[in-house]
């Protein structure tokens, strides 16, 4: 099998190899920390974790940058209103960032650069450009791209240049000579604090939003790579503007495919902090556990769009518990994964068609009822192989399916002491009282199940 991505470049999906055989060179844009990440943040971070995940079983080694945005209009306008250094607020927002990511079980990129850290290399690739004729000063002090010298521009999101609009995050300056330019350096302001600006060639400032990407993956991953990826909304102008600025001072490709993922929904609206519509992963998180947020975001191809609600969160909650439910009945044996075992062969073929989570969870299913059917070890043990590399099915089944809230604030020695208290009852012949323990357990959110072994008890 041939793994196979859709570029957005070339808007199909393609037959992929890495330009250096063997080792994958991966950049996703990452977050801008002024605040909690929310679930739609959630939903980039799993999507390219399973992309690493499964190139790494493919047998690729890969270099995963994913940078982090610690400078910006937004971050001094939040630190200016705490009342704390711009420092003080990225750093608690980035430990907060790799938290949430932990607890959904996210593997750590192989570098984390932060943008505050390369403004050198931003402001040599800016020195560049301008000696190309692709930026120029302004008035203001201001240094911006001038896109219309860019030949290229457009080929990302398939636009015309007249077809499109300025992709700054600030209302368009009167001094750009091209309401399409954005800037690549910010003048510094006299109100803003002294953290924010840099010294340099064009005098004090910032750097604009666009260019930390193009200095950062250019000077991490080189000129040329394999994959960018980020959300759906970045594809324009982020992403275009990358291009541009990258490819213009570089004359070479940047990166040969492009993976956007698709957005979080509430209410037929995207999920997003500019909206008020959003949820921090802390609180999805408060009332749902951590797998059962991976596998809801995994049943869905990181293309599509998906839906968030508690039903849905809670749908996820019970077929991930059928999974758990298979394992929990028959011991998984250790090993390694045998590619031509039918299951295994058609997970990765689901795998290996732009990753496609929604039909590699649907062999899992498939492989649960078999092992149900079969009590085999050896396949419990290929379930619980093949869900690890989508970052699922390695909790203790048991303390999973019994994990999660219960009404009332019954722990487990009171409903031990409820089933054996049933058990009295059913040995007595007592069963309208047998009835009523189940029934009232169930009430408050357990759910027995009886067995050759005796009775256990889940979560209902």
């Amino acid at each position: 099998m041939t793994l196979r991505i859709y570029n957005s470049l070339t808007r199909r999906v393609d037959d992929f190899s890495p330009l250096e055989p063997g080792h994958v060179r991966l950049y996703v844009c990452g977050m801008t920390v002024y605040d909690l990440c929310h679930l739609g943040h959630a939903r980039s971070m799993v999507a390219f974790d399973v992309v690493q995940r499964w190139l790494k079983a493919s047998g690729y080694r890969v270099t995963y940058v994913r940078n982090v945005t610690d400078i910006d209009d937004k971050i001094i306008a939040r630190a200016l209103k705490n009342g704390e250094t711009i420092r003080g607020l990225t750093d608690r927002m980035v430990d907060a960032l790799r938290q949430d990511a932990d607890a959904l079980k996210i593997e750590r990129p192989t570098f984390e650069p932060r943008a505050t850290d390369y403004v050198p290399q931003m402001l040599d690739l800016i020195g560049r450009l301008e000696q190309k004729g692709l930026a120029y000063r302004s008035a203001n002090g201001d240094v911006n791209y001038a896109v219309r010298q860019f030949e290229g521009y457009g080929k990302l999101s398939g636009k015309s240049l007249d077809e499109l609009r300025a992709g700054e995050r600030v209302a368009v300056a009167d001094d750009k000579r091209d309401p399409l330019d954005f800037v690549l350096w910010k003048a510094a302001k006299a109100d803003e604090p002294a953290e924010a600006k840099w010294d340099g060639a064009y005098g004090l400032g910032r750097p604009g939003w666009h260019i930390e990407c193009s200095a950062m993956s250019c000077e991490m991953l080189g000129e040329s790579f394999d994959i960018h990826g980020g959300g759906a909304d970045l594809q324009f102008p982020h992403h275009e503007n990358e291009i541009a600025q990258s490819e213009g001072a570089t004359g070479q490709p940047l990166a040969r495919f492009w993976m956007h993922n698709g957005f979080v929904r509430v209410d037929n609206e995207k999920m997003s902090k500019s909206l008020g519509n959003f949820f921090t992963i802390r609180e999805v998180l408060a009332k749902y556990d951590a797998e059962t947020v991976r596998f809801f975001i995994l049943r869905a191809h990181y293309r599509s769009a998906l839906n968030y609600s508690d039903a849905h969160l809670d749908d996820a909650r019970n077929a991930l518990k059928r999974l758990y439910t298979a394992l929990a009945s028959v011991p998984a044996a250790d090993g390694a994964i045998d590619w031509s075992d039918e299951y295994a062969a058609r997970f990765q073929a689901a795998m290996d068609e732009d990753f496609g989570t929604p039909e590699a969870v649907a062999v899992l299913f498939e492989l649960a009822s078999e092992v149900n059917r079969s009590r085999s070890a050896q396949r419990a043990g290929l379930l619980k192989a093949l869900g690890a590399i989508l970052g699922l099915l390695q909790e203790d089944p048991t303390a999973f399916l019994q994990g999660g809230s219960v009404a009332g604030g019954l722990d487990e020695a009171a409903i031990q002491a409820q089933i054996e208290a049933r058990a009295a009852a059913k040995a007595a012949k007592d069963w309208p009282e047998a009835d009523r323990i189940r029934k009232a357990l169930l009430e408050q959110g357990v759910l027995l199940k009886d067995g050759p072994a005796g009775t256990s008890w889940e979560r209902a």
